[in-house]
C-alpha cells in the first residue's frame, strides 16, 4: 500500500510514543522508507536508539546547520509525507501558529509550506483534546489540507488511533485521488441467515477481498460505504447486517446518493423459514430452501444507469467455465465488469482472478490488497468514461 512512499515520521512528548516503534515496523511492512524526527520530550518516553532500530535510520532529534527540516520536507526534500503520531496539543497548538521550537515543529512549518502532505494523529487526555483552543487549532490546520486521524476516545483519554487506521491516511494522503469526489458502496463477507435462534445456513467467505476493496477506494479519495455483518473499520461507514435480505435493503438505501456499488459479498442464494425455538438435537428435520432476491438485480431495477461491479466465485477451477459464468451475469445486470475466481481462495490472503467485461478479460494474480488496489483503479476508469 506504501511502496516507494518516504514517510519522515515526527513523535511528540505523548505517552503514545510508546507505540511508535510497532508503527514504524508497519509502516515499513506495507512498503514505506520511514526516518524519524523527535521532540526532546519524545526522547524522554522512547530513546533515539529504539527509533533508529524501527526506522533504519538515525532520527532528528535537533536542527543544525545542516537543515535537518529543509532535507527531510523542503520543496526538494526526501519525504513524500510528513506524519506526526503521537502528536500532542502542545504540538498542535505550535503548528497552528508556526511556532517552530522543536524538530518535529519546524519540519511540519517547512512541509505544509512547501506542500508536502501532513498527517497528524492526536494524543492527549480528553480534557485536553475538548479545549475549545486545541479545537480551534486542529480546524486551523485542517483548513490547511492537513489530515488528521481521529483518536479513539476511551477511559477518558483521546488514545493515537489504530496503526491500520495511520497507516491507511497516509496511504490516502501520498495515493492519486483518482475516485475523489465519488461515493462507493461495497458490500462484503458473507451473509447468513438462520434456521431458528441458534443455528444458521452460511457459507466461508471471510470478507477480506471486499474490505481490501473498500480501503483501496478509500485510499483513493472516495467516501465508503461499507455493507457487511463486521465491525466498524477506520476508512468506511459501516452498515452492519446479517440476512442477505437486510444486506440488499441496507444497499438500496445506501446508493441513493452512491456513484457505483462494488458487490463483492458472498450473498445467501437461499432462505429458510426459521423456527421460533431452537430445533431438537437428534431431532429429524427437512429444510425447504427458498432463492432469495439477488442483490444486483434489485439494485440494477433501482438505479438503471449506474456502474455496478460483480463479483463470481465457481468450483470449477477451470477458466473456460468461469468465464461465461460471469459473462452471464454480466449481461444480465448490465455490469461495468465482473471479478471471477476460484472458491477454493475464500479465506486466504492470496487470489487468482479474472476480470471480465463483455468481449475480454484480464488475470490477476497476487494479495486480495492488491486485488483491491486493481479493481478500485478499473472502476476509477470506468467513472471517468461516464
Amino acid at each position: 500500500m506504501l511502496e516507494g512512499v518516504n514517510v519522515a515520521l515526527g513523535v511528540t512528548g505523548s505517552i503514545a510514543a510508546v507505540k511508535v516503534v510497532e508503527l514504524a515496523h508497519e509502516l515499513r511492512r506495507q512498503g514505506a522508507a520511514v526516518r524519524g524526527v523527535l521532540t526532546e520530550s519524545a526522547q524522554g518516553i522512547v530513546h533515539p536508539w529504539a527509533v533508529e532500530f524501527a526506522t533504519g535510520h538515525d532520527p532528528v532529534t535537533e536542527i543544525t546547520g545542516s537543515v535537518e527540516h529543509v532535507d527531510l520536507c523542503g520543496r526538494e526534500g526526501w519525504a513524500d509525507v510528513l506524519l506526526i503520531a503521537p502528536c500532542t496539543a502542545n504540538t498542535v497548538g505550535k503548528i497552528a501558529g508556526a511556532i517552530d521550537d522543536s524538530p518535529v515543529t519546524t519540519t511540519a512549518t517547512t512541509a505544509i509550506g512547501a506542500d508536502v502532505p501532513v498527517v497528524i494523529a492526536p494524543a492527549m487526555h480528553e480534557p485536553m483534546y475538548d479545549h475549545p483552543g486545541v479545537l480551534g487549532a486542529i480546524e486551523t490546520v485542517e483548513s490547511w489540507g492537513v489530515d488528521f486521524v481521529d483518536p479513539r476516545i476511551e477511559e477518558g483519554k483521546a488514545k493515537i488511533a489504530t496503526e491500520e487506521a495511520i497507516v491507511t491516511e497516509v496511504a490516502r494522503a501520498t495515493t492519486p485521488d483518482s475516485l475523489a469526489g465519488e461515493h462507493v458502496v461495497v458490500t462484503s463477507g458473507a451473509t447468513s441467515e438462520p434456521v431458528d435462534p441458534i443455528r444458521t445456513i452460511t457459507n466461508r467467505a471471510s470478507g477480506k477481498t471486499g474490505r481490501a476493496v473498500a480501503k483501496a477506494c478509500y485510499v483513493r479519495g472516495a467516501a465508503v460505504t461499507l455493507v457487511h455483518d463486521g465491525d466498524d473499520v477506520p476508512y468506511a461507514d459501516v452498515r452492519q447486517v446479517e440476512r442477505a435480505g437486510e444486506m440488499r435493503d441496507a444497499v438500496l438505501d445506501a446508493l441513493a446518493s452512491a456513484d457505483a456499488l462494488i458487490s463483492a459479498a458472498a450473498i445467501s442464494d437461499f432462505t429458510v423459514d426459521a423456527a421460533s425455538e431452537k430445533i431438537k438435537s437428534g431431532e429429524k428435520r427437512t429444510l425447504t430452501l427458498k432463492p432469495a432476491p439477488k442483490l444486483i438485480d434489485a439494485a440494477r431495477d433501482a438505479y438503471p444507469d449506474l456502474p455496478i461491479v460483480g463479483f463470481k466465485a465457481e468450483t470449477d477451477g477451470d477458466d473456460a467455465a468461469l468465464v461465461p459464468e460471469a459473462r452471464r451475469i454480466l449481461k444480465r445486470a448490465d455490469l461495468s465488469f465482473v471479478v471471477a475466481n476460484d472458491a477454493s481462495v475464500m479465506g486466504a490472503d492470496e487470489t487468482r482472478a479474472l476480470l471480465v467485461r463483455r468481449n475480454d478479460y484480464t488475470e490477476f494474480g497476487g494479495s486480495k490488497a492488491e486485488l483491491g488496489a486493481r479493481v478500485a483503479e478499473e472502476l476509477a476508469t470506468e467513472l471517468d468514461n461516464e
